[in-house]
């Protein structure tokens, strides 16, 4: 019997997490992904691919669409927008990590079919914004916050649409297909958003000067 005052610790605390599945299970869904594209796209495969099974897959994610979202977050990247004293240089650098990932063919291929399924579940959704679109988002916001506190920006500036500019056309892009996602799209979006919303002192140093023909 313990002693008075003596809390006795179970032992027995279940098997702790192997992140190596995860991260297994996360590469092989874009590469399945890349290959074959969102329709074809299967748990069982993934199972096959990452060398575990789908009851290991069910565990983790609740539904192949809920791994996918995943599997964008891993590809995107999580780190926030950085901080590197210029303000068109740490936007052309966050929204770059966008372009990149949606250059990418899995990611391009899966998009679509992604939106649509994110519209019609209210819980995919949620994890979608919580996951991967929010944070992104709000580290855009507070990079263009500092660039008001540096002068760059106007501080009248609307950043809920400087937010949907500077990321929609990737998006945009992604989605119909219609024109390709370069290497130099984020500077183009990045400058061409500034020009609109510069303070004088900020177009002074960085807008291109116009020659005449």
């Amino acid at each position: 019997m313990a002693s008075s005052g003596t809390r006795l610790i179970p032992t027995n605390r279940g098997r702790p997490r192997d992140h190596r599945i995860d991260e297994a299970v996360l590469a092989a869904t874009m590469r399945l992904l890349e290959e074959g594209g969102y329709a074809d796209f299967t748990l069982e495969a993934v199972a096959v691919r990452a060398g575990t099974t789908k009851p290991a897959i069910r565990r983790r994610w609740p539904s192949r669409r809920h791994l996918v979202v995943d599997a964008l977050v891993a590809t995107m990247g999580d780190a926030p927008t950085p901080d590197t004293g210029c303000t068109h240089c740490d936007l052309i650098a966050g929204i770059a990590t966008l372009t990149a990932a949606f250059a990418g063919p899995g990611t391009r291929r899966v998009w679509p079919a992604l939106v649509a399924d994110i519209a019609a579940d209210p819980a995919l959704a949620e994890d979608f914004f919580t996951r991967l679109f929010d944070p992104r988002r709000a580290a855009t916001a507070t990079a263009l916050r500092r660039g008001i506190d540096r002068g760059d920006i106007r501080p009248d500036a609307d950043l809920d649409l400087l937010l949907d500019l500077l990321a929609s056309t990737t998006y945009y892009r992604a989605l119909f297909g219609h024109l390709p996602i370069t290497d130099t799209l984020a500077e183009d979006i990045v400058m061409i958003v500034m020009s609109g919303v510069a303070t004088p002192s900020w177009r002074a140093q960085h807008e291109r000067p116009h020659v005449q023909p």
